[in-house]
């Protein structure tokens, strides 16, 4: 089934301000998670829907909390999430970022107690939006296996650069530190599916593409290896170190389940010693560069970072957007 991007919105911010959220605040969330589906990454949009509002019963999320500054030395900046909504505090830390970025070059802001702020991307698109390259990542709890072990100690971060272009066609990478997310790997199995290599290990210890075998350790594998693994360790520290938040350990022991995150949102003006044409031009080549590449498959299109999104993107908020029927009466039975 399709749901149109505008009636998704709404029943979103419905159930938001049924379970007490302020209407403002519960729009602002709607429209991220319902974007975040238009985008194809409903892992991170309606089929997590169920449970943000399980979070917020529990306490996990504060709903009409908001990001505040704590601290500050020129183009960089400490703020406290309060617990509040992961999405709302972090697109209003990545906009402040950007503020930064227009009056010094650069702007960082680091955000510490915060919740899951759902697609990591959506900041790096507000980012380039904005004209800005926006470079952002979040800890998480521990969720990952580091690289030779089996139980999960480090987290599974996502990282997310995105360069801006004058046409709004914008090149966004967003990639977790494990082949694939949780997410992705909860989506697959939903469409009983298989993923389209190993993404993590089976009881046995054996590489496997089965998401739910995966589920049932929770041993992802990281992307490169030990390398996924060491960027994993790296982002988590300087996360918790800007922010002067909780590190993935400290998730650990301290929180029940994903909450009191860390995270940093980055922000440059491409065009602070640039002419203002230069980054398109760059981009342009580039871009064209790479899409007159020699396909492995014949018929398959060789596509920069973001461009599928926006693909996606287009398709769904013409014909609306495809949501797993169960998940959808889940919803609006709450």
């Amino acid at each position: 089934m399709r749901i149109p991007f505008d009636a998704m919105v709404s029943v979103f911010i419905d159930k938001l301000v049924a379970y007490g959220t302020e209407p403002e605040i519960a729009k602002e969330a709607a429209v991220i998670l319902a974007q975040n589906s238009a985008d194809g990454v409903y892992s991170h949009g309606v089929n997590r829907f169920p449970r943000l509002i399980s979070y917020i019963q529990k306490g996990y999320i504060h709903p009409n909390a908001t990001a505040k500054k704590i601290d500050g030395i020129g183009s960089l900046e400490r703020w406290d999430g309060q617990l509040g909504l992961g999405m709302v505090n972090a697109k209003k830390a990545m906009g402040r970022a950007c503020e930064l970025a227009k009056a010094h070059g650069v702007g960082v802001v680091a955000l510490k107690n915060t919740n899951h702020w759902m697609r990591g991307g959506t900041y790096g698109w507000q980012a380039a939006d904005a004209g800005c390259i926006g470079i952002c990542w979040t800890n998480t709890q521990p969720n990952m296996p580091a690289w030779g072990a089996k139980d999960r100690r480090i987290g599974n971060n996502p990282f997310i650069i995105a360069i801006p272009r004058g046409n709004g066609e914008h090149v966004v990478l967003d990639c977790a530190m494990s082949q694939f997310s949780y997410g992705k790997i909860e989506m697959t199995k939903l469409q009983g599916r298989q993923l389209p290599v190993p993404g993590g290990f089976d009881e046995d210890g054996n590489a496997t593409t089965d998401p739910a075998a995966i589920e049932k350790t929770w041993r992802v594998l990281p992307i490169g290896y030990w390398k996924g693994s060491g960027m994993s360790i790296a982002l988590d520290l300087v996360a918790a170190i800007l922010s002067g938040g909780y590190s993935v350990t400290d998730i650990g022991k301290n929180c029940e389940d994903e909450y009191g995150l860390s995270q940093v949102l980055i922000a440059f003006d491409p065009n602070t010693m640039n002419e203002p044409n230069f980054a398109d031009e760059l981009i342009n080549r580039l871009i064209d560069d790479i899409a007159d590449s020699e396909p492995a498959k014949a018929g398959d299109k060789v596509r920069y970072p973001g461009e599928n999104s926006l693909a996606i993107r287009r398709e769904n908020m013409k014909l609306g957007i495809p949501v797993i029927e169960d998940v959808w009466n889940t919803i609006t039975a709450l």
